[in-house]
């Protein structure tokens, strides 16, 4: 596990980008937070990190947004959907086993449906500290994505 502290939107937002330099096809990255935690914001860190170009926004009504870069960004929200069996609907399979980076706000709904192998990311703000700063914590599940941390903490950590 990677803890890291950030202090302000763009920090967390350079955390995504650095993260989404070592994503490859098939990568699967679940969110958890409340609601204003710095979700997307970590992903358009994501997607600068990955090549992509144009306006990152959270899709909660649209459920799926698809961005083009070095490698194809699926940035889903499940926000609105209760059950595994509903986001099962929208053919979520076809994103977690794609060519793709599958980055799914408020995984934490829909733990059941997720590969046993992804990194979960968990955004909150500490209690007592100012409105900005956020703690993001990075748990590997599988060897892939424990090497994935290491590396992503040794740069975070050297300022890259």
């Amino acid at each position: 596990m990677f803890v890291i502290k950030t202090f302000s939107p763009e920090e967390t937002r350079r955390i995504g980008e650095l993260t989404g330099r070592l994503l490859t096809p098939g990568d699967v990255i679940g969110l958890i937070g409340y609601l204003g935690a710095g979700k997307t914001v970590f992903t358009q860190g994501i997607a600068k990190g990955m090549n992509i170009k144009g306006n990152i926004t959270s899709p909660t009504f649209t459920l799926i947004h698809e961005h083009m870069g070095r490698i194809p960004l699926y940035h889903v929200d499940v926000y609105r959907l209760t059950t595994p069996a509903d986001i099962e609907t929208i053919g979520i399979e076809d994103y977690l086993y794609g060519d793709g980076v599958v980055v799914l706000e408020w995984a934490d709904q829909v733990l059941s449906i997720l590969p046993d192998e992804r990194l979960d990311i968990t955004i909150r703000h500490p209690d007592g500290e100012d409105d900005n700063v956020r703690e993001i914590i990075i748990k590997p599940y599988g060897q892939k994505y424990e090497h994935m941390i290491k590396e992503l903490s040794s740069i975070a950590c050297r300022g890259d």
